[in-house]
């Protein structure tokens, strides 16, 4: 935090200083010949004076400078990959009673639910396989691309009616049948040069700025597993006061950090909603809502205009609790919404921006956290993490609640 307070105040005082000179920085040049904009250029070498070489805000930096495609592999990313209590090694040496790197329904024992929801792949044993997070989250499968055809309003959730408007957009409105070949021409992979993409690539500057303001993740890089989860105290949208070590003890707990105008975030949310109503009797959740990935006074998405989500960021705690209730309502999302302060206190101590998920003991240690958002946000792979804590917690003779089937 420490750090993050004099960095603003020495971008501050660079700003102010070079206004009342009335002279601009040398603006820096891309290595393909991109003009960095003076502010930019300010921005760049400020961060370079506040972090070191090899830190995650400087690799970032480089590649954004450099025009690395990031996806998950370029940038930060690869530096800030899921940590976890329960990674493949540690589950097979618990429970692979024949030392054949599979687990089988008997070797595990426990719930069947369980069980099934950590066989991702659905062959009756657990792999490595299914504990391999990987790939990105944003991976454009044919799942992945019906998905977002069919959610319309984009709140992560597919209703009935929007299928059946999938159906009439792929089909045509009057045909009783779809064919194998609709499907596949309708969802074929994506080209190697995505024009989506391209055209909703901002300019280097533009990342830059996002970057300083922690728009595209944080620039700390939060506590890592084992470590003491960092206390915090935060209104929810009701005014009620919560503060995490009051909450400790009882159940673990989880947290989402998250935000209206993320788009792989509100894709997700459906995930999210159904997670908290399996598990609610079993374990605390807590969406904590951090600032704007794509305000639309910064990074702007054409996808979020698509739907009509045009959220300027919000520059005062009222501004920022009512973005928190649009999103809420929007997503039809029923945990509780903590909102933090637009001085990102919590968001930048976790390393919650755009979004993250966060898995507290009842010790109150980081258990588990994914990768940084967008790209290493796995729901899933969090709920494998808490229906293995929560077996360790049965096992240690701790109260669990059971597994709840359906909702």
């Amino acid at each position: 935090m420490r750090h993050h307070v004099l960095f603003l105040l020495t971008i501050t005082v660079a700003f102010t200083s070079s206004n009342a000179r009335g002279d601009e920085p040398s603006a820096e040049i891309t290595p393909d010949g991109e003009q960095l904009t003076p502010q930019a250029t300010v921005i760049s070498n400020e961060l370079r004076n506040a972090f070191a070489p090899d830190s995650e805000p400087i690799v970032m930096l480089d590649a954004i400078i450099d025009g690395t495609a990031l996806g998950g592999y370029g940038g930060w990313f690869p530096m800030s990959k899921a940590n976890s209590r329960f990674e493949w090694l540690a589950i097979a040496d618990t429970f692979d009673a024949n030392s054949d790197q599979k687990i089988t329904r008997e070797e595990f024992g426990g719930n069947g639910n369980d069980f099934a929801r950590l066989d991702r792949n659905g062959d009756k044993q657990l792999s490595s396989d299914d504990f391999d997070w990987t790939e990105s989250s944003l991976e454009r499968t044919p799942g992945y691309m019906m998905f977002f055809m069919a959610d319309r309003d984009a709140n992560g959730k597919v209703t009935r009616e929007e299928f059946s408007a999938l159906y009439d957009q792929v089909a045509g409105r009057n045909a009783s049948y779809l064919t194998l070949d609709d499907l596949r021409d309708q969802f074929q992979p994506p080209d190697t040069v995505d024009h989506e993409r391209r055209a909703n690539r901002p300019s280097r500057s533009t990342l830059i700025a996002a970057l300083q303001r922690q728009e595209i993740g944080s620039l700390q890089s939060g506590p890592r597993v084992g470590e003491i989860a960092p206390d915090f105290s935060l209104v929810d949208l009701n005014g009620k006061t919560v503060t995490l070590s009051d909450e400790v003890g009882e159940k673990p707990i989880v947290l989402i950090f998250g935000n209206f105008t993320c788009g792989p975030f509100r894709s997700q949310s459906g995930n999210i909603e159904k997670l908290y109503r399996t598990y609610q009797e079993r374990a605390k959740f807590f969406l904590v809502y951090v600032r704007e990935a794509h305000p639309s006074d910064g990074w702007q998405m054409a996808s979020n205009q698509r739907v009509g989500i045009d959220v300027p960021q919000p520059t005062s705690q009222d501004g920022r609790r009512k973005v928190a209730q649009q999103c809420q309502s929007h997503l039809d999302m029923d945990l509780p919404f903590l909102v933090d302060d637009v001085g990102d206190t919590v968001g930048e101590m976790y390393s919650g921006m755009p979004n993250r998920l966060y898995l507290i003991d009842r010790q109150g240690n980081v258990a588990f956290r994914n990768g940084r958002g967008p790209y290493g946000f796995h729901p899933r792979e969090l709920e494998q993490a808490l229906i293995l804590l929560l077996r360790d917690d049965r096992e240690d003779g701790q109260k669990d609640a059971g597994p709840k089937s359906g909702f």
